[in-house]
């Protein structure tokens, strides 16, 4: 096999991968991502242990273990740009041999469990839910320049979206990609479920005018009328997409959670955000310590 160029995987001198700054040694199989780098730290409090904690830019990994499970977090900051480079560098540090820089020839499956903020598009999903994503509709370009593929429910449910919104129009085409359903059967009491769309910016992306117009006004009613079948979109945010796409297409177990903060149809936002999270990280790792 063709060893993999410096210039496409590149290594420190240290034999850490350049942007997570981590060897293969100090990653678990269980990982948890957040957005905000201070945010780790708010995980790793509930170890019992802390054993690696590395910090490279907006990227801090903590690994440690709560009982007998080896669990790391790892900070993505955000956007799907930088899924793009914590979910390859992840698989890389599993699935590639560093030194001989070639894929393994037998390959590790990570659970990845995001954790993170969101907005509702929904009446009935009020600020200071929780919500777990069934799949993550991208309308950010991050899964166009990847080879990858959609089971036929993904296909059609992709199709109906471009049909019903013809919001592709205005710019790039839109991809999917479905939770994982050995992950997803863990998080249901206590959860919204729904389709989340990943945007690739806050504000004009996602609808928001300050002083500059937008080219879709009519973005939240798009997204929020849209259904199929037992589906519609339930919140939007910057990263699941990517994580699903990316983790799906390299045959990782991926799942994402989001505590919502913030209601755009009601047009309000959650009073205790700090404390909103802190509650989805101790279920969260609840349901990691007693059940994956």
């Amino acid at each position: 096999m063709q060893p993999i160029a410096i210039s496409e995987l590149i290594i420190n001198d240290s034999g850490a991968i350049y942007h997570l700054n981590i060897t293969p040694a100090e990653i678990a199989e269980t990982i948890i991502t957040v957005g905000d780098p201070a945010r780790v730290k708010e995980v790793s409090k509930h170890f019992d242990k802390i054993e690696v904690q590395r910090s490279h830019r907006e990227f801090v990994t903590h690994t440690g273990w709560l009982g007998k499970k080896r669990i790391s977090v790892v900070s993505t900051g955000i956007g799907t740009d930088n899924i793009d480079i914590v979910l390859n560098e992840l698989d890389a540090l599993v699935n590639i041999d560093l030194a001989t820089r070639t894929i393994k020839n037998e390959l590790k499956h990570l659970n990845i469990i995001r954790i993170g903020t969101s907005g509702s598009l929904q009446a009935d999903v009020p600020v200071d839910s929780f919500v777990t994503s069934t799949h993550g509709l991208g309308i950010d370009n991050l899964m166009n320049f990847y080879v990858h593929d959609n089971n036929e429910e993904e296909k059609q449910l992709l199709h109906s979206f471009v049909t019903q919104t013809q919001l592709h129009n205005n710019f790039s085409y839109p991809y999917i990609a479905g939770a994982a359903m050995s992950l997803m059967k863990y998080f249901v009491n206590g959860y919204h479920q729904g389709i989340t769309v990943t945007c690739p910016g806050f504000y004009g992306p996602q609808g928001r005018v300050l002083r500059l117009g937008i080219t879709n006004p009519q973005l939240i009613d798009r997204l929020t009328d849209f259904k199929f079948g037992q589906y519609r979109i339930i919140n939007f945010e910057m990263e699941t997409a990517g994580i699903y796409g990316l983790g799906k297409a390299l045959q990782h177990n991926c799942i994402s959670l989001s505590a919502i903060v913030a209601n755009r149809i009601h047009k309000n936002f959650s009073a205790n955000g700090l404390a909103l999270i802190e509650k989805l990280i101790v279920k969260t790792l609840e349901i990691i310590s007693e059940k994956l």
